[in-house]
């Protein structure tokens, strides 16, 4: 679909000189891409949802003097021997006999909705390391056919104990139009509580260790490969978006959601308790009840294709039969109709889309090489995602129009001009 300006857009914003250009969100001024993987210096990192407002300035990838991504220099560790993986599986089966229960108790949590990464990441911890997981769910905004599919194989294939939370709904719609009104951010809540769900869990059922997936660093994050846990609140967290004290001994009343402080939700009338579920745990609690958090991605090489492979022999997992809009792949984030719009607003924003991430991750791991990563992005960058379009729309009360026209809001003037009656984006590395 071609998309045009807004009428409502004021175009003189993006028809400045170069060098005058208004540069949003604490971005680049001037854009480059990976030499290894095409990965733009304007993709974000992760970074406190708490804070998470209008004014917010994103830390974004770095790069060395070469042209090298972070994210290409910290998977290349995977394969120099920096890593000895024999001597991290030590340590791993370390652990599980540190943690390992046999009074019929859990003793570990796995988060996750059944796809790939929780999939494969479950199964191997209970049936190759004898441990007793309990997998909880913190549910998507609106489940695909596919996803829902997924997270049952997960359960009666693979054969795990579940515990699947739906936040109120009036309330989970509510922040998600604002989020998108306030920060073109419409997975935002769902992020909040996959980010807080699992430790509170843990906290409730006294499960001593929890496991995460992949390093951080993977994708590019600020986070050393010796790193094998989030940040402690007694600690300095090398990337914002890794750290178990979010509010930092703010007041809850001063934490964002959907860009808006909690403060003015109570003042509108909302319970706090209605609020809660997408607030973070008291750090303080997982210290007293002495609560591990590992990546398993330090013990174990991370290959997101190799996990498609095992969630497929191991727990049933499907594929999606159709391609996912915006990328080329069939196996990554199935399970939310508000996906595509995720990744189509990042586009918007950092001009960073889902094939440039899909690609630039598989060249990473060597499954496609650069000149096959610029040839995806050509055809699918950027793709606006139709499919579920009408389900996401009514969920945040906008037409296709006032939602482009937002989307032209979010623009930033340094990243996009106008072709024609088009958008385009002024660098590309294709």
């Amino acid at each position: 679909m071609k998309i045009g300006p807004s009428p409502f857009t004021d175009l003189s914003r993006f028809s400045k000189p170069a060098d005058e250009l208004e540069v949003l969100y604490g971005l680049p001024r001037y854009v480059h891409f990976c030499k290894v993987c095409n990965m733009s210096n304007q993709q974000p990192m992760s970074s406190n949802e708490y804070a998470h407002n209008s004014d917010s300035k994103k830390a974004t990838m770095s790069f060395d003097e070469r042209g090298v991504c972070h994210a290409c220099n910290f998977n290349a560790l995977k394969e120099t021997g920096e890593i000895d993986w024999a001597e991290r599986e030590k340590e791993l089966k370390d652990l599980c006999d540190q943690y390992r229960k046999d009074d019929g108790s859990y003793d570990c949590i796995v988060g996750g909705s059944g796809g790939k990464d929780s999939a494969m990441q479950s199964h191997m911890l209970k049936y190759k390391y004898g441990m007793n997981p309990l997998t909880v769910t913190w549910s998507p905004h609106l489940y695909t056919e596919i996803g829902w599919k997924n997270f049952q194989n997960w359960l009666h294939v693979g054969g795990f104990d579940n515990y699947l939370y739906t936040p109120n709904g009036k309330i989970h719609r509510l922040l998600t139009r604002n989020a998108t009104i306030n920060l073109l951010h419409p997975f935002q809540p769902f992020i909040l509580g996959q980010k807080t769900f699992v430790a509170k869990m843990a906290a409730r059922f006294n499960i001593p260790l929890i496991f995460y997936g992949e390093m951080p660093g993977e994708y590019g994050e600020k986070v050393s490969h010796k790193t094998s846990s989030y940040a402690k609140a007694d600690e300095t967290a090398e990337s914002e978006g890794f750290t178990l004290d979010y509010l930092g001994g703010k007041d809850l009343r001063d934490a964002f959601l959907g860009g808006k402080q909690v403060g003015a939700y109570l003042e509108e009338g909302i319970p706090l308790v209605d609020l809660m579920s997408y607030l973070p745990l008291d750090p303080e609690i997982l210290h007293r009840k002495k609560i591990d958090f590992k990546y398993l991605g330090y013990y174990k090489k991370w290959v997101p294709q190799d996990a498609y492979y095992y969630a497929v022999e191991n727990t049933g997992f499907e594929a999606n039969p159709v391609r996912t809009e915006g990328t080329y792949s069939k196996y990554n984030s199935l399970d939310d109709k508000v996906d595509g719009f995720f990744y189509f607003t990042r586009w918007i924003k950092f001009g960073v889309g889902r094939a440039m991430m899909d690609s630039a991750q598989e060249i990473r791991n060597h499954h496609i090489d650069k000149e096959e990563g610029l040839a995806l992005m050509r055809r699918y960058e950027g793709e606006y995602p139709m499919r579920y379009e009408r389900e996401f729309l009514d969920y945040i009360s906008m037409t296709r129009d006032e939602f482009l026209a937002l989307c032209d809001q979010f623009r930033s003037p340094h990243l996009w001009r106008v072709e024609g009656d088009e958008w385009k984006l002024r660098h590309t590395p294709y």
